[in-house]
């Protein structure tokens, strides 16, 4: 059963949201994804995170399990060594936002006859705008649709939470340092 195996491999990101209801919502939305992307599950650990560079075999669930831990990770350290917090971060938001990042790549993408390419639904909408969709139809909140809506050009001049801007940075910051690896760019 999707829904399980979902659980299962996002389980150390789930067990740190403490509302169950986002916790279901945000599991629900990676089920309703797969199912319309028409993905089985032993194909979901296949799926490379980008089309936009060689992803050196890493896939789609490191990815946002990375961008996620990331993100907390940036919130952490302002939390522990701002000395006044001048905003204020939902933890629960962000694990949240953060696993659904990138949802709407099981609709951007297909694969067909042995690679992975841009879906038709893809060529009309990229991940963010398809993620955000998903997450309206399952129910989330604005807040979490903005993260999701906003983490990549989609949301460059756009209004975003702080959560937003936190999963925009642990998102290029694992996908730029490929990009450049691949142009010749990355000083190794």
């Amino acid at each position: 059963m999707m829904k399980a195996y979902f659980e299962k491999v996002f389980k150390p990101v789930l067990d740190k949201i403490k509302d169950e209801e986002l916790k279901e919502k945000t599991i629900a939305c990676w089920v309703m994804a797969a199912e319309e992307g028409g993905w089985k599950e032993e194909q979901i650990e296949q799926i490379p995170f980008t089309l936009l560079t060689d992803t050196k075999g890493l896939n789609l669930i490191e990815h946002t399990i990375a961008v996620t831990m990331g993100a907390a990770g940036l919130a952490q350290a302002m939390m522990e060594h701002y000395r006044t917090m001048p905003l204020e971060i939902n933890m629960d938001w962000l694990y949240a936002g953060g696993l659904l990042h990138d949802v709407g790549k099981l609709l951007e993408f297909e694969y067909v006859d042995g690679e992975y390419r841009k879906s038709h639904f893809g060529k009309c909408a990229r991940h963010p705008i398809s993620g955000a969709i998903v997450a309206a139809k399952v129910g989330l909140n604005n807040e979490i649709i903005n993260m999701i809506a906003n983490h990549a050009k989609e949301g460059d001049g756009r209004p975003q939470r702080i959560e937003t801007v936190l999963i925009h940075q642990a998102d290029f910051a694992t996908f730029n340092p490929l990009v450049m690896l691949q142009k010749g760019l990355l000083i190794e």
